[in-house]
């Protein structure tokens, strides 16, 4: 008997704590450093320039009211509440959900073997940042071809006069330096060892910043969540101070009330929120986890929102105050210099500071700047699919240095599986994964069922009483309205938008992938959509009793976290004990 003990006790002790927040500040910082990424320095400012600068932020402003704060309001609460990950916690709100949770963990793990190569290709050209004299600011290199033509040298802007056969130093740099770009997706090539160089250095940093869970990530954004915003803050005064600045301030924000009638403006905004705001994936219900109960996420999730969107209509001035620059410095108007995504972080703000005194500091900073953006977005998703594997089976992962095995296991595979991305056809599997399983409809039609399973299913009266028992706050009660019609109604409405007005991906506008790439994208488009359905027919066909039964059990909160007829919460039990009485 009292060897009996013993063997219960050592089995106690190997099991490790599941953990929490070392402080707010470390919560906020993490949730920071994972909603504000690469997102919000290209893509929103783009964005709000394409589609009527200043009327832009009316559809904008409507997405986050109707969606963005609402679901990102929602999942925090999941995560704090429940103390669970991305997939355990549906088995204690709405178990019949639970393929939400699977499917967002499949979109997370495409989403880490895509957004690191970024990540790769920025440490890139930081290191050629340190070079006498910036490779992509001349054409006098050995990749460079006739038509390059130099933006540097003022007299050269004369060269830009056929703009179908001129390239930029920049540009080829771009493409025949880091990419050595290939015809198309059919020539894969050999793999470029410098990015893959680049590539083992950030798995690395990325392992070590989180290969303790939440004790080393809540250090780690300390630094990789603030710095940024001192990078942004430099580059926002050195653009401003630039000739043309004005200019390109003015072509960022001059509203086009008549764009307010295209539906490709509203679908663009609404795609923007649901990215930047990392709803529908189950990050910020991971991160909510790791909160103590009592927190105030209520609040928490206003300013983290605020903080948001704020920093992405500031890094709009940085960007478009640049753009002016180089439009003032060329010659040409800004649409021909304002590009989107991979475009405007590596060629024309590359471009621009070649074109600056000093080019090598300001390229330092940025790059800087955007390796930290993207870091500490890349950790977090890292965590939370890592936190949600170990939740699933907590009494396997939870042992002494299992997680960082796993953890290990976890990049390795990632790092083989991408390998394709950093041959010479590597960009166009890049942006077939990009643009088919990382975003757009896979992403809306989660965030449609979050919010009937928990509006409906769950009950938006519920959700009430645990922010209320949590928080001591009661919610302002339009968040209901949005729980219960406005969120799932705008969610579906884009959704269905995104497919009827969906366009093939193409690359540089020119070349056309093959029919069976499409296939593939759609392919890894509908492996995180059909988990919805799949788990839910899988569970009512494995379970015992009538369907109707089955279906009432499935939809039903676990009894531990039910709440009382008055809103309230009954005594919450003891969940590390409970766990660790499970292990023996």
């Amino acid at each position: 008997m009292l060897n009996k003990k013993c063997a219960t006790k050592d089995k106690q002790a190997e099991l490790e704590e599941r953990g929490h927040w070392a402080s707010k500040a470390e919560f906020f910082l993490a949730v920071a450093g994972n909603v504000v990424g690469l997102g919000n320095v290209w893509r929103f400012p783009y964005l709000c320039y394409k589609n009527g600068g200043g009327a832009f932020l009316v559809p904008y402003l409507v997405f986050v009211v109707t969606c963005g704060v609402p679901l990102f309001l929602l999942e925090t609460t999941m995560g704090q509440y429940t103390q669970q990950g991305g997939v355990t916690c549906w088995t204690k709100l709405c178990p019949l959900a639970e393929g939400i949770g699977y499917g967002g963990q499949l979109i997370l793990l495409y989403s880490c073997m895509t957004y690191i190569i970024i990540l790769s290709w920025a440490l890139l050209y930081l290191a050629f940042s340190f070079s006498s004299q910036l490779p992509w600011a001349s054409c006098n290199n050995y990749w460079n071809t006739d038509d390059c033509v130099d933006f540097s040298a003022r007299n050269n802007t004369l060269g830009w006069t056929n703009q179908n056969v001129s390239t930029s130093a920049a540009t080829e740099f771009w493409e025949r330096r880091v990419l050595a770009i290939s015809g198309g997706i059919e020539e894969i090539g050999s793999i470029r060892w410098e990015v893959m160089l680049c590539l083992i250095a950030m798995w690395i940093t990325c392992y070590f910043c989180i290969w303790k869970g939440v004790k080393s990530t809540g250090k780690v954004v300390y630094f990789t969540a603030t710095f940024p915003y001192v990078m942004l803050i430099i580059l926002l005064i050195r653009g401003l101070s630039l000739p043309g600045a004005l200019q390109g301030v003015v072509y960022y924000l001059l509203p086009e009330p008549s764009r307010l009638t295209d539906p490709q403006v509203w679908m663009e905004a609404g795609a923007q929120i649901f990215f930047s705001y990392s709803v529908g994936v189950g990050s910020l219900t991971v991160l909510g986890s790791y909160n103590t109960y009592n927190n105030n996420c209520y609040k928490d999730c206003l300013w983290l929102c605020l903080l948001n969107s704020g920093t992405s209509i500031a890094a709009g001035f940085a960007v478009f105050s640049v753009l002016g620059f180089m439009s003032h410095e060329q010659g040409i108007p800004i649409e021909e210099v304002a590009e989107s995504g991979p475009g405007l972080a590596f060629i024309a703000y590359p471009q621009a500071v070649a074109m600056m005194p000093l080019p090598q500091l300001w390229s330092v900073c940025f790059f800087i700047m955007l390796i930290l953006l993207g870091l500490d977005t890349q950790f977090v998703a890292m965590e939370v699919v890592m936190t949600s594997i170990i939740d699933i089976f907590p009494t396997e992962m939870r042992r002494a240095g299992r997680r960082e095995r796993f953890l290990l296991l976890f990049c390795l595979i990632c790092f083989f599986c991408q390998l394709v991305m950093i041959t010479e056809g590597g960009m166009y599997v890049f942006q077939l994964f990009d643009y088919y399983a990382c975003n757009g409809a896979c992403i809306l039609f989660l965030c449609v069922f979050e919010s009937l399973a928990l509006g409906w299913v769950f009950g938006a009266e519920r959700l009430y009483g645990i922010i209320k028992d949590m928080t001591g706050v009661h919610a302002n009660s339009f968040f209901k309205v949005c729980w219960l019609y406005l969120t799932p109604l705008v969610s579906l409405g884009s959704f269905i938008c995104s497919l009827v007005k969906y366009q093939p991906l193409t690359f540089n506008r020119w070349y056309t992938y093959p029919d069976w790439a499409y296939v593939v994208g759609w392919l890894l488009a509908v492996s995180s959509i059909l988990l919805v359905p799949g788990w839910a027919f899988y569970k009512l066909g494995t379970g015992t009793g009538s369907l109707r039964q089955r279906f009432r059990h499935l939809c039903q909160p676990d009894p531990n976290y039910s709440l009382t007829q008055n809103g309230e919460t009954e005594p919450q039990p003891n969940r590390e004990e409970h766990l660790r009485q499970s292990v023996c």
